[in-house]
């Protein structure tokens, strides 16, 4: 026996072994005690990589997302197609991705510019991607046998690539799992043990730290009822006793709060926040957290699927990401014969053609100081009184005047990023904005980025949201203030206030008029059935029916009326429901319109 089995022999006995924290073992030990110095190095490589893969990956791509003529499922297909265990178990001996090179995955993440990659050794479905001691329900027992995991981390290792883990709580497999799904009617719960089923859980941890060292073991699936906060917390210091430095997402524990992700406050475990499909319409200054999203609609492989998200629109993800101080996780969801789509290789291949002038931009960088800008976005180093502000420009200026509202600092030197030469540009301050002379073409088409070194302690002054030269006011989405389930959604093709199903809820805006007088009140909404929404400044107010678009991001401009707007430092907008035949209302955002 070599040593990498005695060692793992030793790992999986001390694992089986151990006691669970709720049966009052004292075996764990406590890493909530932790101290923020041991947290940062223990977090530095990750969020100085801003940038990862994720892989869905797994029997569920043999069907490719359809079953029995319908085309809408992916890697839940076993629950969402309401396949039977043993009509599901066939896929095992169909399994033999024969075109899977290890390699070649590798090198597209870090063509990408991507510098971590977390792959599903198990999903949901029970199915795991390395030969474990443990179970048959693996690649050992398919035609392919390899183990998938050790041939893609010893590829990482080799680009330099952090490889990472993906691992489900739930599992429609094992018998001892519980709950069964809901039309799992003839599948009895008799025997079954969840406590063994941890115990199995655990043991299986152990051979993924021991066999592949994960720089991150990224958890899913705690939702159930069956999965407590004792054991959250338990499973988390497990596995950090296996791996002092591994990093755990919050789906190891209770706190994560819906698919935006952030942990709730108490004592839940998890070194991460995990938003999903969407991204925070504000940074989060000292929170951790990482957007995971698709590149089209499923996570895995789905043959029907066309909704790819742009080149250019995932690099805006990118940035927006980064600029608000969090990691981006973008999916890949492979086909049953190992190969990446060629869709997403071309995406890859895009973003990492911007990545390779950009990257300084987005790697190690913080949070942006500015709230909002009119161009872009803003990522930043700092070091003591040294900062570089990297200007992220969506929307060149025709006229080259590139605008930086708030910015007081004098800058020590500006220059584009792409120019090797570092030539540089003319900056002008008027003490409340800094002007900088930029060409009359971006350098690229997707976004093009300005450099300024900072002279001394930032000086920035918050802009709110203020009328335009035109004088209409615009109020998007993600500047809302929300109340009640109410929120700003992201991600995807989305960029609206969604979830708006209690008609008490209701947001707000405030704003800055110089040119006060009369207003159109025009939304930008979306209703499947239709409601009735009302706009209020002060007390006057202006409502319309929203018309039934039938589709939730199918949006229709409408008008609800008008409204006087005086002149004032903060002039605030509240959006309601009408309570009568109230169904959900989606909001991309109001705009005021000064009526001549």
């Amino acid at each position: 026996m070599n040593m990498k089995n005695i060692r793992l022999e030793i790992t999986l006995a001390l694992a089986l072994a151990l006691p669970f924290v709720t049966n009052g073992g004292a075996a764990l030990r406590d890493f909530s005690k932790e101290t923020p110095e041991q947290r940062d190095r223990r977090m530095a490589w990750w969020r100085e990589a801003r940038f990862g893969m994720f892989i869905h990956w797994g029997l569920y791509a043999i069907p490719a997302g359809e079953w029995q003529g319908k085309k809408d499922h992916a890697e839940w297909i076993r629950t969402t197609a309401q396949i039977p265990l043993e009509e599901y178990d066939k896929f095992v001996p169909q399994f033999n991705p024969t075109n899977f090179n290890a390699a070649r995955w590798a090198q597209l993440a870090k063509r990408a510019g991507m510098k971590y990659l977390v792959i599903t050794s198990k999903h949901h479905d029970g199915f795991c991607l390395w030969d474990s001691r443990l179970t048959e329900f693996d690649v050992a027992s398919t035609p392919f046998k390899r183990d998938i995991l050790k041939e893609l981390n010893e590829a990482c290792q080799k680009e330099g690539i952090r490889f990472c883990t993906y691992h489900s709580i739930m599992d429609w497999h094992h018998p001892d799992y519980l709950p069964r799904r809901d039309w799992e009617k003839t599948r009895s719960t008799e025997g079954a043990d969840f406590n063994r089923f941890r115990k199995y859980l655990e043991g299986q941890l152990a051979e993924i730290v021991a066999n592949y060292n994960p720089g991150v073991l990224w958890f899913d699936g705690e939702w159930e009822n069956t999965w407590t906060h004792e054991m959250g917390k338990a499973l988390y210091d497990y596995v950090r006793g296996l791996n002092p430095r591994i990093i755990i997402n919050n789906r190891v524990d209770k706190g994560r709060q819906g698919m935006q992700g952030m942990t709730a406050k108490g004592e839940f475990r998890g070194d991460f926040g995990t938003p999903e499909q969407e991204i925070p319409p504000q940074g989060l200054p000292g929170v951790d957290w990482e957007s995971c999203m698709t590149m089209n609609r499923y996570w895995g492989w789905n043959k029907a699927d066309t909704q790819w998200k742009s080149t250019e629109d995932l690099v805006h993800k990118l940035v927006d990401i980064a600029s608000k101080g969090g990691n981006f996780l973008l999916n890949i969801g492979p086909k049953a014969d190992g190969t990446f789509p060629e869709e997403a290789i071309e995406r890859l291949e895009g973003i990492g053609r911007w990545m390779d002038v950009n990257s300084q931009a987005i790697y190690g960088t913080q949070a942006s100081p500015f709230k909002r800008l009119p161009w872009g976005r803003c990522t930043r180093k700092s070091s003591g009184n040294q900062t570089t502000l990297y200007l992220h420009v969506f929307d060149w200026p025709g006229d080259g005047k590139l605008i930086v509202p708030g910015l007081k600092n004098k800058t020590a030197k500006a220059w584009l990023l792409a120019d090797r030469a570092r030539k540089s540009l003319a900056t002008s301050s008027d003490g409340h904005a800094l002007t900088i002379t930029v060409p009359g073409e971006a350098t690229d088409p997707i976004s093009s980025t300005v450099v300024l070194e900072i002279q001394g302690p930032l000086e920035i002054e918050q802009i709110g949201l203020a009328q335009a030269a035109d004088g209409t006011v615009t109020l998007p989405a993600g500047e809302a203030v929300t109340h009640g389930e109410l929120k700003y959604e992201s991600g995807g093709n989305r960029d609206n206030l969604g979830f708006w199903t209690n008609p008490n809820d209701w947001a707000a805006w405030e704003f800055k008029v110089t040119q006060p007088g009369k207003f159109l009140v025009i939304a930008e909404v979306a209703s499947v059935e239709g409601a009735t929404i009302e706009a209020r400044v002060g007390k006057l107010r202006a409502r319309s029916r929203v018309p039934a678009t039938r589709d939730y991001g199918q949006f229709q401009v409408i008008t609800l009326g008008t409204v006087d707007v005086p002149a004032g430092d903060v002039v605030r907008l509240n959006l309601h429901a009408v309570r009568d035949g109230w169904r959900p209302v989606n909001v991309k955002s109001i705009k005021l319109q000064p009526v001549e």
